[in-house]
């Protein structure tokens, strides 16, 4: 599985942005879990938002939930990530990620995704 995320920019504060995450080949995309993580400069990468390939639910982090929407189309094998309120604090690299059967106690662990996109950047201005 290739992922390629896509979509980042710069934006002002309050601002929206959406992010794509295109995954290739003979991938059944649905049965896959997904996520989104961002690296920040100087700071580790943290947890953003998840979704289960069976079911679609869905888990935030509690500084991105109410703001940001995670959500996916299977016939075009893409997950997006919908970001409203846009904050300088969300300035980061964003990476989606992606894997099978994850444990739901580690959807929020790096660790538990086995595919990785290139990351793309997103700078929110004061």
């Amino acid at each position: 599985v290739q992922l390629q995320a896509s979509g980042g920019g710069l934006v002002q504060a309050g601002g929206s942005l959406r992010l794509s995450c295109a995954a290739s080949g003979r991938t059944f995309i649905s049965s896959y879990d997904m996520g989104w993580f961002r690296q920040a400069p100087g700071k580790e990468r943290e947890f953003v938002a998840a979704i289960r390939g069976r079911g679609g639910s869905t888990y935030y982090a509690d500084s991105v939930k109410g703001r940001f929407t995670i959500s996916r189309d299977n016939a075009k094998k893409t997950v997006y990530l919908q970001m409203n309120s846009l904050k300088p604090e969300d300035t980061a690299v964003y990476y989606c990620a992606g894997t099978l059967g994850i444990i739901l106690s580690t959807v929020r662990s790096q660790m538990a995704y086995d595919y990785w996109g290139q990351g793309t950047q997103v700078t929110v201005s004061s």
